[in-house]
């Protein structure tokens, strides 16, 4: 990665699984390199996909790790699903996600009669049978389908696991109505986390181990994307049609370029 990018750059998004910690563990350097932007004055958020944890539960998680943040530097797919519905006025809410996810919602009114919109995240254990059926009769009542991601399977300690990608899919196969993704590599996700950072989209990087998802959706949305060869990374995304912005062994290699 060339120094020209980051002279260019003046926000970051950085995402977590991956990038900042794999497998429960953290990536060597990575408090060192947020440690690092935070002194040089970039401002920062943390862009993930995580649907099952609320913000504060991942700012307690960051924090186990060494990486000390502000809940706001926390730019979830929840988060993002929450601000758009409270730009849409008053909106009745049904929400598929775990308890804990659901703590992102304060303010808007959930319900299971009548809703607006049905929202629906990674449930892991939390999903049944029950839910999905309940869901399927409300969009079928006229409620608007978001999903917060459609990521088909993620690593779990027990192995590969189906994440919330194929329940989106079964409903909207059932009901006939796509949903509307909020999380990443949605245009929706990046312009809300644009905005929040205040800074034009082609100052901003985002910081990402998936070549689609983080780097393809961030170039679609007008930003930089910097891909890192840690997390999902394989030397195989490297002959994709999506060429990265900058490649970096890991997030510890950013504090050479800021």
């Amino acid at each position: 990665m060339s120094k020209g990018l980051t002279e260019k750059v003046i926000a970051f998004l950085i995402d977590l699984d991956g990038v900042l910690y794999d497998d429960n563990q953290p990536i060597p350097g990575a408090a060192e390199a947020i440690a690092r932007l935070r002194e040089k004055g970039y401002p920062f958020r943390f862009a993930t996909n995580t649907t099952m944890r609320c913000r504060a539960s991942l700012r307690r998680k960051l924090a186990g790790f060494g990486i000390e943040v502000n809940e706001d530097e926390i730019f979830s797919a929840p988060v993002a699903a929450a601000r758009y519905l409270r730009g849409q006025g008053r909106p009745r809410v049904f929400l598929l996600l775990t308890k804990d996810a659901q703590r992102d919602f304060a303010g808007l009114e959930i319900t299971d009669q009548q809703p607006d919109f049905v929202v629906m995240g990674d449930m892991g254990r939390e999903v049944n049978a029950t839910l999905l059926n309940k869901a399927f009769r409300l969009l079928l009542g006229g409620a608007e389908f978001i999903a917060l991601q459609k990521n088909r399977y993620w690593k779990t300690a027990e192995g590969l696991t189906l994440d919330a990608g194929p329940f989106v899919v079964a409903l909207e196969y059932a009901t006939g109505q796509p949903a509307r993704v909020i999380g990443k590599p949605s245009p929706d996700f990046f312009q809300l986390a644009v905005d929040d950072l205040g800074v034009p989209p082609a100052q901003v990087a985002m910081i990402g181990d998936d070549i689609e998802v983080d780097v393809g959706g961030a170039q679609r949305a007008g930003l930089k994307g910097i891909l890192v060869r840690t997390g999902r990374f394989r030397e195989t995304d490297l002959q994709s049609e999506i060429e990265p912005d900058g490649v970096i062994d890991s997030i510890a290699d950013l504090m050479e370029y800021v």
